[in-house]
């Protein structure tokens, strides 16, 4: 039997709803630009765009609940709300009829981001990671087995900041569905048990505050609410 040389970290996992058993998180894919308005409002041509990607590390990953801290090195943290889609099965090159086979559930997070930092990054043709994977960047919500919530596909999805509506717009505004999504970052990396993809954000990102309540949710699926700490 062998043995690490370091006390080996704990496995990143997100809560089940109804059960004490969790989901094990493997990789955080994220889809950038997936609502046509907040492509727009990101300065893009959502109809000329194929859908792009970006990681979070899988410790990212927090539960959508109590406080969550502000991170260092920002002074323009933004919300992002989306429809996370947690995989129970892998492969590449998955046809889009037969992706959704591969989901085990749903639920709601936030990709936070330091848009200041991104946009340095833009500028300076870099890399986002230090802009998108920081430390409880990716708090998530309980997950729903797809026979409780089945695939929402029509369904509204929101954010409100200390109760005021800032984010709205419904999941079949997605310009790639999430069997899209599925397939195509199928023909980039094999994917597998334990994945969990952010589907992206509709329009209406904005800048948090410490103290700041934050709740939303995607009906249908699971409402979180939660404090910028």
């Amino acid at each position: 039997m062998s043995e690490y040389v370091i006390t080996a970290p704990a496995a990143p996992s997100v809560a089940v709803a109804g059960s004490q058993a969790r989901f094990p998180v493997r990789r955080v894919f994220c889809v950038g630009r997936n609502y046509a308005a907040h492509a727009r409002e990101m300065g893009s041509d959502p109809n000329r765009e194929p859908p792009f990607f970006f990681t979070k590390p899988a410790d990212a990953v927090v539960p959508a609940s109590g406080a969550v801290p502000y991170p260092p090195a920002t002074q323009d943290l933004h919300h992002e709300i989306e429809l996370v889609v947690a995989l129970g099965g892998g492969g590449s090159n998955v046809d889009p009829a037969n992706a959704l086979d591969l989901v085990w559930g749903y639920g709601v997070g936030i990709d936070l981001t330091r848009r200041d930092l991104q946009a340095v990054a833009k500028d300076s043709g870099r890399p986002w990671d230090m802009a998108k994977g920081f430390d409880a960047s990716a708090p998530c919500s309980a997950l729903h087995p797809v026979s409780a919530v089945g695939h929402p596909a029509d369904a509204r999805i929101w954010l409100e900041v200390n109760g005021e509506l800032k984010q709205e717009g419904n999941l079949n505004e997605m310009i790639w569905p999430v069997a899209d999504v599925i397939a195509s970052l199928s023909r980039l990396v094999t994917l597998a048990p334990g994945d969990l993809i952010y589907s992206g954000t509709p329009s209406g990102v904005a800048a948090l505050k410490p103290g700041d309540r934050v709740r939303g949710g995607v009906d249908g699926v699971e409402v979180f609410e939660l404090q910028i700490a």
